[in-house]
């Protein structure tokens, strides 16, 4: 289901719980959100949608990407970035790394590992920071 798009930023300003099975239809709501803004949002975290869970999905190099509990374990490169947000107005800057270690867990909840560069590598630490409850 296509969900609308949060913009309190009260609400985006909490930590996300962690996610459990239970949580697998917020996710395939996440999808079906990104795809829906797929021309103007490379990324959406669960709370863009109104779901205060750490869920995030993403444009992985072309192929849509769910994590769930995602936590950066290792980073290199650090540097500056702007960005925007779908869920709040204008841009902002932000200390990115280039190269990022992920920790998180698949769609069947088994931990995975993965390094992740350059562009999509930002995106992940945007919706990070959303799980945070970072506005940025």
């Amino acid at each position: 289901m296509i969900r609308d798009i949060c913009r309190d930023e009260a609400f985006l300003a909490r930590k996300s719980e962690p996610a459990t099975p239970a949580d697998l239809p917020v996710a395939a709501d996440l999808l079906e959100t990104l795809e829906h803004h797929r021309e103007g949002c490379v990324g959406m975290a669960a709370n863009m949608i109104g779901v205060s869970k750490r869920i995030i999905a993403f444009d992985n190099q072309g192929t849509f990407m769910v994590m769930f509990n995602p936590e950066i374990v290792k980073k290199s490169g650090p540097y500056q970035a702007e960005e925007g947000c779908l869920s709040l107005t204008g841009t902002r800057p932000a200390t990115r790394w280039q190269s990022i270690k992920v920790r998180w867990q698949n769609e069947r909840f088994q931990e995975r590992f993965k390094t992740f560069t350059g562009w999509t590598a930002q995106i992940i630490q945007h919706k990070l920071d959303h799980c945070k409850g970072i506005i940025i």
